[in-house]
């Protein structure tokens, strides 16, 4: 990276005090004042309408929701700043006391609101449908009936309160920890002056040069080591947190907690699960063409991610900006506005830096706000496209924040659609704009092993949470080895003969987060990835025509079901061959990297 480069990415942090209404030269002052007025908020509101709900009428109903978003958006925005701030810098204590006070804090208001949640699902289907039809009700009418799906998984109200207080000294206190380790973790690679943080070293297992994927595996094993036992105690709390609270409320399996907040039946889960299984044999034909490209028998694991081409692309920051606003723009001079302005107004933290926590991610925080994004760029061409996934979801919340703070969020299952498909859009300039054929192969393959990573790697740790899960209930607290064999065993399951799972990478399950603050999680991505290829498929197809039903889902937020939502682009996730469907998409773009491959392999052979 060049010295004008690096100057560019490091100018480019967020500016928080968006989210702040006090003085922003004293942010704690300002985060403890919009506590103070959300708690004072919930207590006048406790006062009005504790054990009063079931008299509601219509109207009625609508004050005390307009009431509740309120109160949500005044804690969200100070919990949303305490969270992005300690996200900034994790080593700061400052940082960490004022997530831990404003946790602890919305947590108590939350618990002294949760009376309102209990008594809503009480009440009988006749008289809460008559009040759901109630006009002026929209702004929060599906979240009204979700909330009444989980009326068998309620406890009593003083057990209800309970639970919250504890969470924050429980499964949250917990995460929190699991976050401080992993970003505390420095990684001793051959050629790096001083150590260097987890993420950047996982970055160098795309480099060319075996020699320097090896090291560098063998490295980050050598860094996951020592707090290893650590992080596994850690793991090993929450599962059996998971076992007691399921077991609590009744959900019948480890996931059908997740299942419930997604909005998908167990059956279509487990029908998506077993779809992708049934292919994992795309992913090992890949790795198959892989280990030729590479001219070695069988890749190892840490060869998975290998460059093909052996000039390693770089694009620098704004060069890669340029390149995501452009097919932004391209798309829609909607969606090229709206992700404008998270550049222009600093809604973007871009530079890896010490403590910063690892990955991508975009956190819609509050309607009246905006959303901010989270990258660790390192001027990997991969990073361009990661910065399009994460402006899709920033896109994808900002259009939603219309519907107010019951409906901006999605469920999972639905909410990696926007962000896969501008990663799509800004592939295909990527590819079009290279000429040379090794060069394209190697993006070709990139985006075939992101396909992979993000449906059937997905799948696989879906398979290790679920032996992890039921083995912690069936057999107690498992052991590091415990854990480093049903890894082991699930990844093996994915990779068959095609990759060989070397001894250190059984460790490498303890730096996921997913598994510790999401239990569920990971499925939602291949879920969104099929959803967002068949999307992405029709805009193909049909081009412009498409757009303004694209851009009415992605605007409609959480506002219907996902089935509603797929249907506003001719999307039918109710058909069983759904899945089938967009595997095939998947194999298409397989056999095309590998049309490609065997024209450089020839190419060499002439040579």
């Amino acid at each position: 990276m060049s010295a004008e480069a690096d100057a560019a990415l490091a100018e480019v942090t967020w500016n928080l005090d968006d989210l702040l209404e006090g003085d922003a030269a004293d942010p704690a002052a300002a985060v403890t004042a919009l506590l103070d007025e959300a708690e004072q908020a919930s207590e006048k509101f406790a006062e009005t309408y504790e054990g009063k709900v079931a008299e509601l009428d219509g109207p009625g109903l609508i004050v005390a929701m307009t009431k509740l978003a309120d109160i949500s958006d005044r804690a969200g925005r100070a919990l949303n700043y305490a969270h992005l701030r300690f996200a900034a810098d994790t080593a700061d204590p400052a940082n960490g006391a004022l997530l831990q006070m404003g946790s602890e804090r919305a947590t108590a208001i939350q618990t002294r609101l949760l009376f309102f949640e209990l008594e809503w699902a009480a009440l009988d289907d006749e008289t809460a449908e008559a009040l759901l039809v109630t006009p002026g009700l929209e702004f929060c009418e599906h979240h009204l009936r979700n909330e009444r799906r989980y009326r068998d998984h309620l406890l009593s109200a003083p057990e209800e309160r309970i639970a919250t207080e504890m969470s924050v000294t429980g499964a949250g206190a917990w995460s929190r920890l699991f976050d401080e380790l992993t970003s505390a973790i420095r990684v001793d690679l051959p050629e790096a002056e001083e150590p260097v943080s987890l993420d950047i070293a996982l970055s160098h297992l795309h480099d060319p040069d075996r020699e320097v994927r090896k090291s560098t595996a063998e490295a980050i094993t050598e860094s996951l080591e020592p707090g290893l036992r650590t992080r596994a105690y850690v793991f090993n709390t929450l599962l059996q947190d998971k076992a007691i609270k399921d077991r609590l409320r009744s959900y019948p399996h480890w996931l059908a907690t997740r299942n419930l907040s997604n909005e998908a039946s167990d059956e279509s889960v487990q029908a998506l699960v077993e779809a992708v299984k049934g292919r994992y044999d795309l992913a090992r034909s890949w790795y198959r063409t892989k280990a030729k490209l590479l001219e070695v028998d069988r890749l190892a694991d840490y060869d998975r991610m290998a460059a093909i081409a052996t000039d390693d692309v770089t694009i620098e920051w704004n060069e890669g900006r340029e390149i995501v606003q452009s097919a932004f723009d391209s798309l829609a001079p909607q969606a090229g506005e709206v992700v404008g302005r998270f550049f222009e107004g600093r809604w973007i933290d871009a530079p890896p830096a010490p403590n910063k926590r690892g990955g991508a991610f975009s956190a819609s925080t509050v309607p009246s706000a905006h959303p901010y994004v989270m990258l660790n760029y390192t001027d990997r061409r991969r990073d361009v496209l990661t910065l399009a996934h994460e402006l899709g979801h920033g896109l994808h919340q900002a259009l939603a924040a219309k519907q107010g703070i019951f409906h901006q969020d999605t469920p999972l299952t639905v909410a990696e659609t926007a962000s896969v498909f501008a990663e799509e859009l800004v592939f295909g300039r990527l590819l079009a704009a290279e000429e040379d054929p090794a060069s394209r192969l190697g993006l070709l393959s990139e985006s075939v092993e992101g396909q992979i990573a993000t449906i059937f790697r997905q799948i696989a740790m879906n398979q290790f949470e679920d032996r992890v899960h039921t083995a912690r209930r069936e057999e107690g607290e498992l052991s590091v080895e415990r854990f480093g064999e049903l890894w082991g065993e699930t990844q093996e399951d994915l990779l068959g003969d095609s990759v060989e799972v070397t001894e250190g990478y059984r460790s490498w399950w303890s730096y996921v987060p997913h598994f510790i603050g999401s239990p569920g999680y990971v499925y939602a991505y291949a879920y969104g990835q099929l959803l967002a290829l068949s999307v992405y498929r029709l805009y193909e197809e049909q081009g412009d025509a498409i757009v303004p039903g694209y851009l009415e889902m992605l605007s409609a937020g959480g506002s219907k079901s996902p089935e509603q939502l797929g249907a506003l682009v001719g999307v039918d996730l109710s058909d069983p061959s759904f899945w089938d469907n967009g595997l095939d998409l998947v194999a298409g773009q397989i056999e095309a990297a590998q049309a490609a491959a065997d024209q450089v392999l020839q190419a060499r052979d002439k040579a």
